[in-house]
């Protein structure tokens, strides 16, 4: 069968949607840094959405790879006009494809940052959007600090260097936009991180102070970044996915996406140059994110943690496994209700008992086949933002937190490097040597782990936390996830 393509989009299966606006009358007044799985299917979708609807044809995207490993991304995008598949997978086992086409360019940074640049530059970019991960904005998760110190940072700061970094990216073409008498775009993260677009704006102006402090000031001052929070479960690709498309479609895509029924994305209505009727494609766009990112990220975010130490820890390898044992499903229940959402404020529109029991539902999916792998990356840029807040809350008002610690002692074991069988465990952290290295002291040195007060600030200090981690680390030594869980949820 021929490749996904212009050419080929009339040859489809008649039962796949695809594109019925002209993408050739679409012009691009989005970029969007970080083109991977959820951006696809979710902002893209959105966007997608809008060009349905004859709306959108000034807010195209330009897709840009920052980073070497992007090459991938770019070359399938050159071959596919920047066409792709996005798979809805529902529980039943249904599959609903269809073809998305919001994306009309795409640049790749390592190879032309120059013209990268000159797009973030040109007049008709008004938004910039990023999904570089939660990783990706260079501060201390306890502090909040910026890391000047990083050497790719550093490189980006020298006299004359061509940018490789976003920070460098977007600072440099903010700045020809000042110089040309241009207004700014807005910068909007799509990342999950509480107050993200706070976090955006801290990072990237205190690089562009380091660079040159009238610039930062005049970013500070001048560049909207609007807060946000996003969801939708997508899982990485895999050759069965293609396989699947290929199979019961007959399409050929070089990389599609695939994902699960449910989307949601909040975002705060603060734009500089304008920006697309968003609501029209089912975003909900307020004035105040935070009751909802709470939610979601104390909720689903640090729900997804548990699942991700304790499940792999128990034997479990897939999400839906995992999620499905109503041993998880009681301590995660027991968690979202007892533990979390005291912490929440109240969330207009939302049925928190509601909101709870699907996302049970949601990770119990079957089709989607997500890996605990995969919720378990990163855990050292995950975890400080999404549990501790949780834990230190509740800390400071009597609140429960025995379910929130076993989740850390959970992390903790599992960056052993090997589970309770004895087979190696991949820890996949850009803080790896020193997460194993910690974990491997604290048979002998129960409070090690923890001892790392970059990722755990003071809560070594607190006597209650530190004796139900204790107990927590020793009962996951001694007698194993599954003991361990039964326990906590008997003792609830």
């Amino acid at each position: 069968m021929p490749p996904l393509d212009t050419t080929t989009l009339s040859s489809l299966d008649g039962a796949v949607p695809t594109p019925t606006y002209d993408r050739s009358r679409v012009r691009t007044g989005i970029v969007h840094i970080g083109v991977g799985g959820f951006h696809r299917a979710h902002q893209a979708m959105y966007v997608d959405r809008l060009l349905e609807q004859g709306k959108a044809e000034e807010w195209g995207i330009c897709g840009v790879g920052v980073l070497p490993s992007d090459r991938r991304m770019a070359e399938v995008m050159a071959a596919q006009d920047g066409l792709y598949t996005l798979v809805v997978k529902h529980s039943d086992g249904t599959l609903e494809p269809r073809v998305v086409g919001s994306i009309v360019e795409y640049l790749l940074a390592p190879d032309d940052p120059e013209a990268v640049i000159e797009k973030l530059a040109s007049e008709s970019t008004r938004i910039v959007t990023l999904t570089v991960t939660e990783g990706g904005y260079n501060f201390s998760p306890v502090t909040g600090e910026f890391d000047a110190t990083a050497p790719d940072v550093v490189a980006d700061l020298q006299p004359g260097a061509v940018p490789t970094t976003t920070f460098g990216l977007v600072t440099e073409a903010l700045a020809r936009r000042r110089q040309r008498g241009l207004a700014p775009f807005t910068v909007a993260t799509c990342d999950n991180i509480q107050g993200n677009g706070d976090v955006a704006r801290r990072s990237f102006t205190a690089f562009a102070r380091l660079r040159d402090p009238e610039l930062g000031e005049w970013m500070e001052r001048e560049v909207p970044f609007p807060n946000s929070m996003v969801d939708r479960i997508t899982p990485a690709t895999t050759d069965e996915d293609r396989e699947e498309l290929r199979q019961n479609f007959g399409i050929d895509d070089g990389w599609p996406v695939v994902c699960e029924p449910f989307t949601q994305w909040v975002l705060e209505d603060r734009f500089g140059l304008g920006r697309p009727p968003l609501e029209d494609a089912g975003v909900q766009v307020v004035e105040d994110v935070e009751p909802y990112e709470l939610m979601k990220l104390r909720l689903l975010n640090a729900g997804h943690q548990g699942l991700a130490y304790l499940g792999h820890l128990a034997g479990y390898r897939l999400v839906h496994d995992a999620a499905q044992d109503p041993l998880f499903q009681q301590f995660l229940l027991g968690y979202m209700e007892e533990e979390a959402t005291p912490t929440l404020q109240p969330v207009p529109g939302i049925d928190l008992d509601h909101y709870r029991r699907d996302l049970i539902a949601r990770f119990g999916n079957p089709a989607i086949r997500d890996t605990l792998a995969r919720l378990a990356f990163d855990g050292s840029e995950r975890l400080p933002k999404w549990l501790l807040p949780v834990i230190r809350q509740n800390l400071a008002t009597g609140g429960e937190v025995r379910r929130s610690i076993l989740v850390v002692a959970g992390w903790a074991r599992y960056c052993e490097a090997v589970d309770e069988e004895g087979q190696p465990v991949d820890i996949a952290d850009r803080r790896r040597d020193r997460l194993m290295a910690n974990a491997s002291r604290q048979r002998d040195e129960p409070l090690a782990f923890i001892a790392d007060r970059e990722l755990f600030g003071d809560l070594v200090d607190d006597e209650r936390f530190t004796s139900l981690y204790r107990e927590a680390l020793a009962s996951l030594h001694e007698r194993g996830a599954r003991a361990t869980l039964t326990a906590a949820v008997e003792d609830s």
